[in-house]
Formats: structure tokens, C-alpha cells, sequence
């Protein structure tokens, strides 16, 4: 099983789930994307090895470690990790895949207001689809933890975050004017494993409306394909103090998947 993050966290932001998941019996990592530093605080010291990574080199980066496994894993993605873990599922890559709160992929039409201020830190300068960009506290607020505490927005802050690359989100804003975006999935794989989507209600950074079209884009494949919705949750949901429930209900829809 491949953990995969999104933007703005490390990988070891995973670590509570991967004992969780080890507990249950699963062969767990969470690998970094590429150009991350091996923990927080490197990462935060060279931004510029993060910067210009696009969608398709991170695809490629967990493409090359599935190849080297003796199965196709299940994948967990949250954010942008949710939407490179359907490109995955979508090439057949994965036997199943859970996408939390997963970035827009191509064919969603909806962009809420919420979801325009969450990503402005990098589309006030086209400059950033070539670097890489930090979150201040008080955006880290609003697209991630506004349904929790201040104080425990903060520590979520200070513990997690790490700048990320631009490049996904012009590309993800592109898709719908791009013939060959990468942020477009196979969606009518009919052979593919099962997907299950999660949506949180007070998600500012990629509100349900945003999840609920992207099930929309799979009405033509008969493989499973399935939404939860956690309607007092917001964008932090796998870190924030909440994360149990959401790992539990990873948990529960994998043993109804035999999986």
C-alpha cells in the first residue's frame, strides 16, 4: 500500500495512518514526491529542489516504484496525491485506490470561490508555475484547517508544511483547455479496481461540489465507484485530530472490497 501526499505537506505526515494501516496487516509505505527532502526541515531549506515539478513527474516518480513492487498496491492519495493516485488506478497501475479531497481533474467544470482564494499564494504570480511556494500561517488557515482550533491549525503548520511546487496547479486550472493535460484520468477504464472518493463539506480548497463532479466523470465505467462525504470536516482531515475516523473508514471500505 502507497501512501501519497499532496501539496503543502511532507510524507511523514502519513505516519499515523501507516501504524494504523500496519497494525491492520498491510505492507505500508508513504514515499516523497519527487525533489522533497527526506524530512520537514530539509524540505523547507531547499525550496528550489521541490520547484517545476509537474503532474506527470510525479505520475512517473510512483509509476517507477510500483514497477518495482511484486503487485500493484492499493493507493491513499489526499489533494493532488488523490488525484495522482485515479491516473494510477486509471493505467491499471493499482488493484484499488481511495482519493481524499482530491484535486480537480480534467472535465470538472465547478471552481467555488473558496477554491480560487485557497491557490491564489500561487496564481497571484505566473512566475510560480516554475517555483516552488510556501503557505503563510493564515492561508495554511484557510485552505486547510478552518474547521479546526487556531491554536491546532498552528501546530498542524508548524509540524507538516513544506513548500510546494506550482506547476500542478496551472496545470490542473489548464486541463479543460489542454487537448492532452495531464491532469486527465481514465475515467472509463472498465477493468480498473474499485475507487473511493471522499469529500469533506467545509473543504475551502477542494470543496465537495468539486468531489461530487469528479464521480460524475466515472458514470461511464461499470468498476467501482463510490463517494463518502464527511460534511463538518475540512482540507486537513488526514492530519488534523480528526484523521482516525477518516483511516477507519479507509479501513472499513477495504474489507467491503476484500482488499
Amino acid at each position: 500500500m502507497l501512501f501519497i501526499h499532496g501539496l503543502w505537506l511532507h510524507a511523514t505526515s502519513w505516519e499515523p495512518w501507516l501504524a494504523r494501516f500496519r497494525d491492520e496487516g498491510y505492507d505500508v509505505q508513504a514515499p516523497d514526491w519527487p525533489g522533497d527532502g527526506e524530512t520537514v526541515e530539509e524540505s523547507r531549506r531547499d525550496p528550489d529542489a521541490i520547484a517545476d515539478h509537474g503532474i506527470d513527474d510525479v505520475v512517473t516518480h510512483f509509476a517507477g516504484l510500483i514497477d518495482a513492487l511484486p503487485e500493484p498496491p492499493i493507493l491513499i492519495g489526499h489533494s493532488f496525491g488523490g488525484m495522482i493516485a485515479q491516473k494510477l488506478l486509471g493505467q491499471d497501475r493499482a488493484k484499488a485506490a481511495i482519493a481524499i479531497d482530491a484535486a480537480q481533474i480534467k472535465g470538472v467544470l465547478p471552481v467555488p470561490l473558496s477554491a480560487l482564494r485557497a491557490t491564489l499564494p500561487v496564481f497571484k504570480n505566473p512566475a510560480n508555475k516554475h517555483r516552488a511556494v510556501s503557505l503563510t500561517a493564515e492561508q495554511f488557515k484557510f485552505a486547510f484547517a478552518n474547521a479546526v482550533s487556531d491554536e491546532e491549525s498552528a501546530e498542524l503548520y508548524n509540524r507538516w508544511t513544506i513548500p510546494a511546487p506550482g506547476r500542478p496547479l496551472f496545470e490542473a486550472a489548464a486541463a479543460n483547455f489542454s487537448p492532452h493535460s495531464p491532469a486527465e484520468v481514465n475515467t472509463g477504464n472498465q477493468g480498473r479496481g474499485p475507487l473511493l472518493l471522499i469529500a469533506s463539506g467545509k473543504d475551502h480548497t477542494v470543496p465537495e461540489s468539486v468531489t461530487r463532479a469528479t464521480l460524475k466523470q466515472y458514470r461511464h465505467s461499470e468498476a467501482v465507484t463510490e463517494l463518502q462525504t464527511f460534511p463538518d470536516r475540512g482540507h486537513s482531515l488526514v492530519i488534523d485530530s480528526g484523521w482516525g475516523e477518516i483511516a477507519d473508514t479507509c479501513l472499513t471500505w477495504l474489507r467491503g472490497q476484500s482488499l
